[in-house]
Formats: C-alpha cells, sequence, structure tokens
C-alpha cells in the first residue's frame, strides 16, 4: 500500500488523469510497433503507401489540434476529451476494416486528426489538476507515458513475433480499445469549470497572433528534429555504418526508455518559468550535441567498442531529450493563458508536427548521407539553437508573460475557494 502511494501522484484528479496517459499510451506503443506490418504484412499495401497515409495523417493533425482545442477551452476539455476517445475507438476499429488504399488514406487521416486532438483537449486537463507542483506532475506524465509506450510495443512484439492474421488484429483492436478506456476513465474527474480568464471565448485564434507563444513554438521546432534520433537515425546507423552487434538497436533504445522513466521527474524539477525553461533548453542543447558526436564516432571502432560509444551517446543524447521535453512543456502551458490552453496547445502541436514530418529528411540529408560531418551539423544545430532560447525569448516574451493567470481547478494545493494563481517570473 505504502509503495502503491508513492509511485502514484497526489489526489484522485491527477491519478485518474495519469491512469489516462497510462491507457493512451500504451495503446500508442501498440500502434507505433505494429500497425505499419499490420498494413504491409496482413492488408498487403506497399510501405510506400502506408508511408503516403502516415504522412497524410500528420498533415490532417496540423489544423484539427489547434481547432479542437480551441473547442475544448470553450466547451470544456473533459467533455470533448472524451468525445476524442471515442472517435478514436470508431476510427481506429475502421483500421481495421481496411482492405485498399484509398480506404486506408481516407480512415489515416482521421486518425491523425484524432491523435492531434487528444493532446490539445488533454493539455487543458493537466493545466487544470496539476496541483501546486505542475511542471513535476508533468514530469511524472512523461515517465509514465514512456513506460506505457515500451510496454505497449512489448505487448505488440508478441504478435509481431508469431506474424498471424489473428495477432495482428488482436493488437488493432486493442488500440482501439485502450481510446474507448482513456475515455471512460475520464468520467472519474470531478466536474471544473472552464477557465474564462476574464476573455473566454473571446480571444478568437489569438495563439496563432502571439508572438512570444509562436517565438517558443518555431525555437521547440527545431529543437524537436533531435526526436527520430532514438527510432530512425539509430536504427540504420548501427546496421548500415558500425560494427556494432544487431542487439545494439534494441539495447539503445530500453536504454533510452529506462532514463526518460527514472529521470524525467527529477531532471524537471526547477523548471517553472521561461527563465528556468530556457536554461534547461541550453542544458538540452550542449546535451544532445555530445550525443550525436559521440554516436557518430562509434563508426570506425570495432563492435564492442562502437557498442560502448553508442551507449554513452544515447546516455548523454537522453540528458538532453529529458532536459528538452522539461523545458518545452513549461513553454506549452507557462505562455499560455489559463483560458485558452487547449487552443495554445494545438498551436504548440502545429510545431512538433511539422518537426516529426520533416525529421526523417534532415536525418536522411545530413548523418546518414554526410557521415561524420552531417552528424557535427546536426550537433551543432542542436547546441545552437539551445544557446538562443533564453536570448530570443528573453527579446520578445510579452509583457503579461509575467503576470498574474487565474486557473480554475476542484484540486489545487493551497487554493482558497477552489482558485490559484500562476506566476511567470520576469526574464
Amino acid at each position: 500500500m505504502a509503495l502503491t502511494a508513492a509511485l502514484l501522484p497526489v489526489g484522485r484528479s491527477r491519478r485518474v488523469i495519469a491512469a489516462t496517459f497510462f491507457v493512451h499510451n500504451f495503446g500508442t506503443g501498440l500502434s507505433l510497433a505494429a500497425g505499419a506490418l499490420f498494413f504491409t504484412r496482413i492488408v498487403g499495401l506497399p510501405a510506400s503507401q502506408v508511408a503516403a497515409g502516415l504522412f497524410a495523417g500528420a498533415v490532417a493533425g496540423l489544423g484539427a489540434g489547434v481547432y479542437v482545442g480551441r473547442s475544448a477551452d470553450r466547451w470544456g476539455a473533459k467533455r470533448v476529451q472524451i468525445a476524442v476517445a471515442a472517435c478514436g475507438t470508431v476510427v481506429n476499429t475502421g483500421l481495421i476494416l481496411v482492405h485498399t488504399f484509398w480506404a486506408y488514406m481516407v480512415v489515416s487521416l482521421l486518425s491523425g486528426a484524432v491523435i492531434a486532438a487528444s493532446w490539445s483537449t488533454l493539455a487543458p486537463l493537466v493545466r487544470a489538476f496539476g496541483g501546486s507542483t505542475p511542471a513535476a506532475f508533468r514530469g511524472y506524465l512523461r515517465s509514465v507515458g514512456n513506460l506505457a509506450i515500451g510496454l505497449g510495443a512489448v505487448a505488440a512484439g508478441f504478435a509481431i513475433q508469431l506474424d498471424t492474421r489473428e495477432a495482428f488484429l488482436t493488437v488493432m483492436v486493442g488500440r482501439s480499445l485502450t481510446y474507448l478506456v482513456s475515455g471512460l476513465v475520464l468520467f472519474w474527474l470531478p466536474p471544473y469549470t472552464p477557465d474564462d480568464g476574464g476573455g473566454g471565448s473571446s480571444r478568437g485564434w489569438a495563439a496563432l497572433r502571439d508572438r512570444t507563444y509562436l517565438t517558443a513554438t518555431a525555437l521547440n521546432a527545431v529543437m524537436s528534429l533531435h526526436f527520430t534520433v532514438p527510432t530512425f537515425l539509430l536504427p540504420l546507423w548501427i546496421v548500415e555504418h558500425t560494427s556494432a552487434p544487431g542487439w545494439t538497436i534494441s539495447g539503445m533504445l530500453v536504454l533510452n526508455t529506462l532514463l526518460v522513466v527514472l529521470l524525467q521527474v527529477p531532471l524537471s524539477r526547477g523548471i517553472g518559468d521561461v527563465r528556468s525553461a530556457g536554461r534547461a533548453m541550453r542544458w538540452a542543447g550542449a546535451a544532445l550535441a555530445a550525443g550525436l558526436v559521440l554516436m557518430a564516432l562509434a563508426e570506425e571502432p570495432p563492435g564492442q567498442a562502437a557498442a560502448l560509444l553508442l551507449a554513452a551517446g544515447t546516455a548523454a543524447y537522453t540528458l538532453g531529450e529529458i532536459w528538452h521535453t522539461a523545458a518545452s512543456a513549461e513553454y506549452s502551458f507557462g505562455l499560455a493563458p489559463a483560458d485558452a490552453q487547449g487552443q495554445y496547445a494545438g498551436v504548440f502541436g502545429l510545431g512538433n508536427g511539422l518537426a516529426e514530418g520533416a525529421s526523417p529528411a534532415v536525418m536522411s540529408a545530413l548523418p546518414l548521407a554526410l557521415g561524420l560531418p552531417g552528424w557535427l551539423l546536426l550537433a551543432a544545430l542542436m547546441l545552437v539553437t539551445g544557446l538562443l532560447c533564453q536570448p530570443v525569448m528573453t527579446h520578445v516574451v510579452r509583457p503579461s508573460a509575467s503576470s498574474e493567470v487565474p486557473a480554475r481547478g476542484p484540486e489545487t494545493c493551497g487554493a482558497v475557494g477552489g482558485r490559484r494563481t500562476r506566476r511567470t517570473p520576469p526574464t
């Protein structure tokens, strides 16, 4: 009982949100590991068509996140997120019935929209029920999400090993069920009133006119190019350019996941305003650059030495990933008005979506095509972006970013009458 209490966040509402994150990300792990293989091996679509569908879904998500996030601000994130989860259940069930490319394309568009909408509607809930230590809670959710994705990938691995239609269908049905369960869990959240912040729906599309927030979104998008390093760049680099043993690929993924799960919460402490986020971005840029250089140096040494360099590079890279994620969350939440968190999260997600779409091309054009010079260019991009974040944000930050922003939530530690205030110290 004591162990359970130590592993779970304080308060029923935060535990409900953590449970939703776990279930949703477990489903993400299932689809990441087995989704593409289902369509190529079971449905029989060429890999190029599967890739086209994934790209189309990512593009559809760019607009859906902003629009649905604004709806969550207006109508309440709890009810909108439950509706999004219901749509996700239906859409992912539709994927099981796909037999032609055009049917796959239509369902992929809907699936991409649902994925983007999920984050922009969960973000206001995280803010509303984050309590007195929102940065620590976001770090906890990041750890929970990574653990769930890893477990989902392991579960999907059994289907991949069996390589039968029934096994893959079980995984796809499981993904649909995770959407359903994640929505049902939210019924345990207490009712809350969306914060109108004195502006409410009159803000319109304020996030698209907010220079401070758009600058943070752009800087974060550049830094986010690194997120495909463990899943896209590193496996290809290990197989095609190093003499490291084949097990190194899965070993690096496991190392990355374990470090994130263990270190995300402690390394996120103290990152609670624009200034500390800028400092974390600086650390992130340096750690990412160091990790990329170590990975690049694994090209020439023999097997075990190459594996050790890759492990050291992955460890350094993961520290940078953790600091970047914590700083990114502070920009996404700390610079957004309380009454428009969903809309602002949708805009921030738009930047992430663009980076996600561009990243494989960048990885192919730099490290994989140019070798060491390409790795060094990518490392320099991470380092320079991290160094620029704090001075650039200090220059553009709007005066209201240092003012108090009211936020409502029934579970806010230290609140009076169910209200609390969030202060972002001046940069």
